[in-house]
């Protein structure tokens, strides 16, 4: 067994033995889990007895994420005036959570070992049904820790990678519950006018919510189902790994979103965005 899989409980998602009765049966449950809930959540998929280090690796980093404040809309994209007036991308969303880009995150972590471990992107996109999952070329985004403190919240927004694996690593006092739309749009059509309603607290049984708990693992597919994580309130800030996968090679998020989560970007953001999923509008 490779030293990356050591904080995984392998006795209830064996990833060493990939097509085993075990791992077919994890993999079937998170299946059945996506289609009918738009996410998969494998609870406690970290061990116990490694969850104070993951908390702890996380809080060391926690202090290099970058923090910004900012008025934003659900695509992260410029306004555009352009557009009508009641389209999604006219609605002022604010944002204030903080991220700690994959350079920053120290290669022994238990989050950077796991990342780009075979035998867990061979599990994931089993479970995600596609034949196989890519680390995103995106030197910043690939891999990051996602922060929330006290006051803060991320609001409605779509992944620029199709699959959202993430791994919560420390849970807050209160709030911090993710909420998501499942589907809500296709690589084909934006649906503006439901992602506006929904925007407007419009809806209804639509919006999912969980809380989840340290240690647990979430599939979710994010590129095309809105979501956002609610207020959190307490000293205790929410740390959520965030391990994001696509089924092409080569994906690179854009020079401009890059800059509003890191703070920053490198060389690779700057080239044409030549590879990419879809054709929305981000």
């Amino acid at each position: 067994m490779l030293p990356s899989l050591e904080p995984v409980d392998l006795t209830r998602y064996p990833l060493h033995e990939p097509g085993s009765p075990r791992w077919a049966a994890a993999v079937r449950a998170a299946r059945e889990a996506l289609d009918s809930d738009g996410c998969a959540v494998l609870p406690g998929f970290v061990l116990a007895s490694y969850q104070g280090r993951l908390r702890a690796e996380g809080e060391r980093i926690a202090p290099l994420a970058h923090h910004e404040s900012r008025v934003v809309n659900v695509y992260n994209t410029e306004p555009d005036p352009a557009l009508p007036a009641d389209h999604p991308a006219r609605v002022p969303l604010q944002r204030g959570n903080a991220f700690v880009a994959r350079d920053r995150i120290p290669a022994t972590g238990l989050i950077h070992r796991l990342y780009p471990d075979p035998a867990f992107r061979a599990f994931l996109a089993a479970c995600v049904d596609v034949p196989e999952l890519h680390e995103l070329a995106d030197p910043l985004a690939g891999l990051c820790l996602n922060v929330v403190a006290d006051g803060r919240s991320h609001p409605w927004h779509f992944d620029t990678n199709e699959i959202a694996i993430s791994l919560l690593t420390r849970a807050p006092e209160q709030g911090g519950i993710f909420e998501y739309v499942p589907g809500i749009r296709s690589a084909d059509a934006e649906n503006t006018a439901e992602v506006a309603a929904v925007l407007a607290g419009e809806g209804g049984d639509r919006v999912r919510r969980l809380r989840l708990r340290p240690g647990d693992l979430q599939l979710f597919r994010g590129r095309y189902s809105l979501h956002r994580v609610t207020q959190v309130r307490g000293a205790t800030a929410r740390h959520t790994a965030i391990f994001s996968y696509s089924g092409r090679p080569g994906v690179v998020g854009s020079a401009e979103r890059t800059r509003q989560l890191f703070g920053r970007v490198l060389p690779a953001h700057g080239g044409p965005r030549s590879v990419r999923v879809d054709g929305l509008m981000d």
